[in-house]
């Protein structure tokens, strides 16, 4: 387990040996387990989202527009322990 991004947005975590990312909207409290080739266009999304702001953090509404095609598979309640 890795975690590979984590900002008041959004959690990510990555699960290599599963070619697995699991994704915590926090603004609505909901996830997914997102596998194989799935999982792997949203780590390359999201690290070219990265570099691009690169100088300075991911603003909200650069997410926002990354988050949009990944919102409906985000279904699963997120709970904290």
């Amino acid at each position: 387990m890795h975690i590979m991004f984590n900002n008041p947005l959004v959690y990510v975590v990555e699960y290599s040996g599963l070619e697995a990312v699991e994704v915590i909207d926090k603004r609505v409290g909901r996830g997914a387990l997102i596998r194989d080739d799935a999982a792997k266009r949203f780590r390359e999304e999201l690290k070219a989202l990265v570099d691009h702001e690169v100088d300075h953090e991911v603003g909200a509404e650069a997410f926002d527009a990354f988050m949009v095609p990944w919102e409906a598979l985000l279904t699963q309640p997120a709970i904290y322990h």
